[in-house]
């Protein structure tokens, strides 16, 4: 087949999708980190056209906005009013400023599963048949409520005929309508100031160009996908489970076969954006989520949750919760983890139990092992921080910055009180607060002194199981030494 850069694409994105039940524009709902629109967007793209538009129409500020964030350069063609599938597509062409010199492909925005690969064949199909119009068609197991796909001899189109019209020949059929099109552009244009509206609905239907090109002479052709799915509109919550599981699987065959072991796909989601290496490890439970890359040999989970994270070779991330983090090389993380924006780990560093970290650097071969809070901080390498340390980045009006050197030993329960600076080399008492800076090298020991008031519980606890065992354990002959 021959490669066709289409002249333009135009994908259908102004209906409002009632059954979505939804304040959301249909084509705004998310899967696999694509809004449907988005995924469309994304195999249209891949034939480079020389025309990308987009028909909006019902909350077409919101859809616009998104199209612009989304697929910067991407045109707009507005529909005030949803008067039918033809009159979208018409105002796509005003929007190019008429009839358009070659082929034109149609798609429709709430189709996620659609590749590139398909689009491609059809427009070659197009391109190599000569026709005037090529539809998509897909053979499905039960057609129901499908427009049959009706052939002649010699396997053009010669009609499509709905479901409620078909003959009972016709309903055998199993081969139906897309609602994806690859047209000649100047025959497009003509053909649509023909279409009529003397229909139930009252609307210009795109289909009945079909009819009109063939009446004036011109060939009907059809191109059938691979994959029945692929044409699969969404338009329920039902529908839109029914995709994501589908592209997921996909997703997660794609990375499978490039060498990536996933232990259970049925519990291992991903978007469309996520990038493995080789001998990558997916436990079960994982959420791989946005621009998420993990390096050679990253093992993840169980029920793990990354979400923009760069995962280095070798490292082990376990039930963790990690946004917009760069976990280094043969780091490890969690269990129960909780990694926050900015989080930047060196190699061989460690996050453990119940530790969160934001806005942290942390050195090489440093270790956060468990019950600790560390948020604006740099730590250089090798130092150890005690169990149940806080980071106090916080005076209720600004943050501050807490820096520690490498090789230190923080004990356990100290509050961090920044800005502080801890040199190399210093250790912290356990129980400290720390409110000023650390020469190198130093102790800091920053606690109330101890104080032991004999006789406490028998004065003011008389009578209690504390001060009967007390009482026993006096009594206690002493052994010998």
């Amino acid at each position: 087949m021959s490669a066709i850069r289409p002249a333009a694409v135009v994908v259908l994105a102004a209906g409002e999708g009632t059954r979505m039940k939804s304040a959301t524009p249909k084509v705004l709902h998310d899967i696999c980190g694509r809004s449907l629109v988005g995924h469309v967007l994304a195999a249209a793209g891949e034939l480079e056209p020389e025309n990308l538009v987009v028909v909006v129409g019902h909350a077409r500020e919101q859809v616009t906005a998104h199209l612009a964030e989304a697929a910067p350069g991407v045109r707009t063609a507005v529909q005030a009013e949803q008067n039918g599938t033809g009159h979208a597509v018409r105002m796509a062409l005003e929007e190019l400023g008429g009839a358009v010199e070659g082929t034109v492909v149609v798609v429709c925005g709430d189709t996620p599963l659609l590749t590139g690969e398909t689009l491609a064949r059809l427009a070659a199909t197009h391109g190599d048949d000569g026709n005037a119009v090529t539809v998509l068609t897909a053979e499905v197991p039960d057609a129901t409520g499908y427009g049959r796909i009706v052939r002649d001899e010699t396997g053009a189109v010669t009609g499509i005929v709905e479901h409620k019209d078909a003959t009972d020949v016709q309903r055998a059929i199993r081969e139906i309508n897309s609602g994806v099109f690859a047209f000649d552009g100047r025959l497009l244009a003509d053909a649509l100031g023909k279409v009529r509206t003397d229909n139930s609905q009252g609307e210009e239907y795109l289909t009945d160009v079909l009819g009109i090109l063939r009446e004036s002479g011109h060939r009907v052709g059809a191109c059938v996908a691979a994959d029945h799915r692929e044409i699969a509109g969404i338009n329920n919550r039902v529908q839109l489970a029914e995709a994501r599981r589908i592209l997921n699987d996909r997703l997660l065959t794609a990375a499978m076969l490039a060498g990536v072991t996933v232990v259970d796909p049925a519990t291992t989601y991903v978007d469309v954006t996520v990038t493995f290496e080789q001998d990558v490890v997916v436990h079960p439970g994982t959420q791989l989520l946005g621009d998420t890359h993990l390096a050679e040999g990253a093992e993840v989970g169980p029920h793990s949750r990354l979400k923009d994270t760069r995962v280095g070779a070798g490292a082990r991330v376990d039930n963790t919760v990690s946004d917009t983090a760069d976990i280094g090389p043969q780091a490890k993380v969690g269990p129960y983890a909780y990694l926050r924006p900015g989080t930047r780990l060196a190699l061989k560093s460690k996050i453990g139990t119940y530790v969160e970290t934001k806005n942290a650097s942390i050195g090489e071969g440093t270790k956060v092992p468990h019950l600790s809070y560390v948020g604006d901080a740099t730590i250089g390498e090798y130092t150890n921080i005690g169990a149940a340390s806080v980071f106090v980045n916080y005076d209720g009006e600004h943050k501050h910055h807490t820096t520690i050197g490498s090789h230190c030993k923080t004990g356990a329960d100290n509050m961090l009180v920044a800005p502080v600076t801890i040199g190399d080399g210093a250790y912290t008492a356990a129980g400290s607060v720390i409110t000023r800076d650390v020469p190198p090298g130093s102790l800091a020991v920053a606690r109330g002194q101890q104080r032991n008031i004999d006789g406490w519980v028998a004065r003011k606890r008389p009578g209690s199981a504390a001060a009967k065992a007390a009482e026993a354990a006096s009594r206690e002959p002493e052994g010998e030494g």
